[in-house]
C-alpha cells in the first residue's frame, strides 16, 4: 500500500513550511518537528499537561507535535506551541504561560534556538 501522509492541507501545508525552515536556517528541530507531524495521527504525540508541569523549565519555549491535552496542573511559566490543543489545556495553560500554534512558533523562532520538543 502507498503511504499518502496527511490529508489535511493545513497539516501539509505545516509540513512543508517546517522542512523549508529546516533546511533554510540549519535547524534540525524543525525537522524534527516535520517527521512528527507526518506520521499517521494514531501515532502522533499526546502529552498531558502535568508532563510540561514535568519535564519544562520556567520560561522555556515547548514544542509538541500532536495534542496536548489538561490533565494536571502548570505552575511554570512556559510557552507551548503545539498542532492542536483540548480546551482545557488552552485555559490551564495560558493561566500562567502561552499556548500557540507551531506555525506562530515557526514564525518568531525559526533557528529553533531554545525549543524543548516534548513527548
Amino acid at each position: 500500500m502507498k503511504r499518502t501522509g496527511p490529508m489535511r492541507l493545513e497539516l501539509r501545508k505545516l509540513i512543508d513550511d517546517l522542512r523549508r525552515a529546516s533546511y533554510k536556517n540549519n535547524a534540525p528541530i524543525w525537522k524534527r518537528v516535520a517527521e512528527d507531524l507526518a506520521k499517521p495521527s494514531r501515532q502522533r504525540r499526546i502529552v498531558n499537561v502535568y508532563k510540561i508541569e514535568k519535564y519544562a523549565k520556567d520560561n522555556e519555549t515547548v514544542v509538541v507535535p500532536g495534542k496536548v491535552l489538561g490533565i494536571g496542573e502548570l505552575r511554570k511559566k512556559v510557552t507551548v506551541a503545539a498542532f492542536d490543543f483540548s480546551s482545557q489545556a488552552i485555559e490551564k495553560i495560558n493561566k500562567v504561560g502561552k499556548a500557540i500554534g507551531i506555525r506562530e512558533l515557526l514564525e518568531k523562532n525559526p533557528k529553533g534556538s531554545n525549543v524543548r520538543l516534548l513527548g
